[in-house]
Formats: structure tokens, C-alpha cells, sequence
């Protein structure tokens, strides 16, 4: 009787598809919970529309669709690291670069729940701490969304946000980033409108 081969099976969409189910800000009471999924959608427009700001008013040359990719996978690694919060994170330095370490393995092992000639296409986007400019674009797209979360608590009567959305208004304002203070001063008031208060034209 002739062998079967066995099928070749591959997880890495499967492992993503459960970014879903990976809750951010478990420090904090949240009114609407949010999850690293819902998250990574929100940088990846952020950070395409930082690079389009920067494009069309600051001279820039970024790639906006590399930039929305590289928002895409930033957190991926957190399917097996969870999230960890901000102060546990930064505790100490030490600690810091073991936690980086162990992103980097997270990230690793995703991409090799590849074919190998696929995990080559799909590394630069896991790995991009060397295009210094789209690192500091997604920072700050990271940034506004976290600041965008807390707006969004605040309006529901949540104060459990008000820190938080104090710190990271006032770190954006401060970037050197043009395209960020653009986005402060022309789009992130409409966050804080209600649906009946938005401009529907």
C-alpha cells in the first residue's frame, strides 16, 4: 500500500488569530476592555497616517504602507508574553533588556510557524529595530493609541485613566516629530466628541 505523505501544517496564523484574546491595561478597571488585536489595528492606521502627514507636509519619503505593517506585528510577540505593564516593564534596566530578549524569542518563534521561505518575507516586518525613523513613527502611533484609550475611558466616566492620559498627551506633545503635533492639534480633538458632535459633513 502506497505511503501518504503527511500534510505540512503551519500555526503562524492560527498564533495571530489569538492576539484576541491577549488583554491590555490589566492594571487598570477598564470600562471597555481592549485587546492586542483591536490595539494593533489602531497603530497600524495611526502610524500609515503619521507617514502620510509627514509625506505630504514635512518633505518625508516613508513608506505608509510599510509603516501600517510594521503597526500590524509590533505586539505580536505579546501571544506569548502577555502584556506587560509599563512600570513592571521599565522596573529596572536589567530587566528591560531580559524582557526585549524574551520578545525577540516570542517574535522567533512565530516566524517559525513559517514555511522558511515565507518566515524570510515575513522577518523584516517582526524586526525593523533598524529603520530608525519608522521605529520612532511606531512609537508614537503606539503612543496615540494608548492616549485615544484613555479619552476613551474618560468619556465614560472612568478616572481611572486620568494619569495615563496626562502623561501621554504631554510626551506627545513634546516629540520632535512634526506629524505628531499635527495629528494633536488637527485630529485627536475629534476623539473626544460624541457620535452626535462629530463633523458627518
Amino acid at each position: 500500500m502506497e505511503k501518504v505523505a503527511p500534510v505540512e501544517q503551519y500555526d503562524f496564523f492560527a498564533f495571530l488569530s489569538r492576539m484576541r484574546y491577549i488583554s491590555r491595561w490589566g492594571l487598570m478597571r477598564n470600562t471597555v476592555p481592549e485587546n492586542i488585536q483591536e490595539h494593533s489595528l489602531d497603530v497600524a492606521v495611526i502610524a500609515h497616517a503619521l507617514a502620510m502627514i509627514r509625506n505630504t507636509y514635512y518633505g518625508g519619503t516613508l513608506d505608509p504602507s510599510r509603516a501600517a505593517l510594521y503597526g500590524v506585528f509590533h505586539d505580536a510577540s505579546e501571544i506569548f508574553t502577555g502584556d506587560m505593564p509599563t512600570p513592571v516593564k521599565h522596573f529596572n534596566p536589567n530587566f528591560k533588556r531580559s524582557f526585549h530578549q524574551l520578545e525577540d524569542r516570542a517574535r522567533r518563534k512565530l516566524l517559525a510557524m513559517l514555511p522558511p521561505d515565507l518566515a524570510k518575507e515575513y522577518e523584516p516586518l517582526f524586526f525593523f529595530d533598524d529603520q530608525e525613523e519608522y521605529v520612532q513613527l511606531v512609537k508614537a502611533a503606539d503612543r496615540i493609541a494608548a492616549l485615544t484609550k484613555c479619552i476613551e475611558e474618560s468619556k465614560s466616566g472612568n478616572r481611572e485613566f486620568r494619569r495615563a492620559e496626562t502623561e501621554h498627551f504631554q510626551q506627545l506633545a513634546a516629540s520632535p516629530l512634526s506629524e505628531v503635533r499635527y495629528f494633536l492639534e488637527k485630529f485627536l480633538p475629534g476623539y473626544r466628541l460624541s457620535l452626535d458632535e462629530l463633523n458627518l459633513g
